[in-house]
């Protein structure tokens, strides 16, 4: 058996990104489901403020610990691509330098973090009240955040393995773990915000166990020594890649902060806390079109670095279509069920009269999304970082961040949620453009 399946460049494409994109939605699902029910508990148990204080604090976290998501994502493109064509030492020293910079890039960050903790939650949005339990609930999270970095690289690596239910195991032991402590924590010891922190905390450390004995026992990926020594243009490519998932990331902490801003002078901690529920459902919600663009990644990469360009074309096309349909699924359920959505979190009256007519508007654009996904998915899946980068800016940095600084001085609150859709319909036509090209002229093998 070779270090990957060779299914990837001979099965049916359907049942390839059935088979790599099913699990990784149930994972995303679980994962998201967590954060879900993490922010109910804290919700209901707590109240509306640790709401508020969960939404600063964890695109701060996720920042940190994108780290390892963006490594595992660019690392898994030059890894997928070696496969592909048949490279089992660079797909070995691949890995080996995605754990190196992983570990060593998200623990500076964190050990930053602890340093400067009230000026980067204060950045982050973290005005009055908010401050307090926003601390409580971010110390416990930074020291583990290495470990989650780890589990973010990990998932991506064994996808690329074409062993997608290891990589959906593993987050759901995560989700579980989380859920259980929470109840434990929060609602049986009466730990308060610092039992969640603690939860979600020992959640990063239970699946980074479980990632550490699948490459030890069950991985195809056997490192020795001599591939943890650091070749300079291995570790440049690896990075010119992670830096578009890096700076995706980077931008959704600045649009974080910018939102928590806006939203704290427009309405106060109550504004805040309903974008806290917005911002988990647009996890949720769209879990099914997060998984398909997952398993695309490994099947186009592989067959890119094959040089199967007629299977590269009919991936693209076959996960825009299934995600379409999970996208316009979404939309329906989102428009004609917002107010019970709500509901579930909270009891407060002004965060559930407030929060599903912005729900409805930020999902407005969301049939469309699948375009925006698949095709920045691509350009990364093919190792053309420059595309891939300007693509997956387009929404968040290019579009939404201008909308709301200029919207919000006409329209008020009113003007960060129709920002959403605007950015979407906008990016969507921008990555298509770019698509139709690609697949026109540098696709035309198929």
């Amino acid at each position: 058996m070779s270090v990957t399946s060779t299914d990837l460049a001979n099965k049916d494409i359907k049942q390839l990104l059935f088979r790599q994109s099913v699990p990784a939605s149930i994972g995303i699902l679980f994962m998201t489901v967590n954060v879900l029910i993490d922010t109910i508990f804290v919700g209901r148990w707590i109240g509306a403020l640790a709401i508020a204080a969960l939404s600063v604090v964890m695109p701060i976290t996720f920042f940190i610990s994108s780290m390892g998501m963006a490594i595992g994502i660019g690392g898994s493109s030059v890894l997928s691509r070696a496969l592909g064509k048949g490279n089992k030492e660079k797909a070995l020293n691949t890995f080996a330098h995605q754990i190196m910079m992983t570990f060593g890039i998200a623990s500076l960050f964190a050990i930053l973090g602890l340093f400067f903790s009230e000026e980067i939650l204060f950045a982050f949005g973290a005005n009055g009240a908010i401050m307090a339990p926003a601390k409580e609930f971010f110390i416990p999270i930074l020291i583990a955040v290495p470990f989650q970095a780890f589990c973010m690289t990990g998932n991506n690596v064994i996808r690329a393995e074409d062993k997608a239910r290891h990589a959906m195991t593993a987050m759901i032991i995560s989700a579980v773990s989380n859920i259980i402590l929470d109840i434990l924590l929060i609602k049986i010891l009466n730990l308060g915000v610092f039992g969640a922190a603690l939860a979600t905390a020992f959640s990063f450390f239970f699946c980074f166990l479980y990632i550490l004995w699948f490459f030890i026992y069950k991985s195809e990926l056997k490192l020795e020594l001599k591939h943890f020594v650091f070749h300079k243009e291995l570790a440049k490519e690896i990075v010119s890649l992670s830096f578009v998932t890096f700076a995706r990331q980077g931008v959704i902490s600045i649009l974080a902060i910018l939102l928590n801003h806006t939203l704290y002078a427009e309405g106060g901690e109550h504004a805040v806390a309903v974008y806290g529920i917005i911002s988990r459902m647009l996890m949720f919600a769209l879990f099914p079109v997060l998984g398909i663009t997952q398993g695309f990644m490994p099947i186009a990469g592989y067959n890119y670095g094959a040089d199967n360009y007629g299977r590269v074309k009919e991936t693209v096309i076959t996960a825009i279509k299934y995600a379409g349909f999970f996208a316009v699924l979404v939309f329906i359920v989102v428009l004609v069920f917002a107010k019970p959505i709500v509901s579930v979190f909270t009891t407060d009256a002004i965060v559930i009269a407030d929060t599903p007519g912005a729900l409805r508007w930020v999902f407005a654009a969301s049939p469309i999304i699948a375009v925006q996904l698949i095709g920045a998915a691509y350009f990364q899946a093919a190792g053309k970082a420059t595309k891939a980068l300007l693509l997956t800016l387009t929404k968040q940095g290019f579009f939404l961040i201008p909308l709301i600084l200029i919207l919000p001085h006409f329209f008020g609150i009113f003007g960060v949620w129709v920002s959403f859709p605007i950015a979407d319909v906008l990016s969507t036509i921008v990555t298509g453009l770019f698509l139709k090209k690609e697949m026109t002229y540098h696709l035309k093998e198929a």
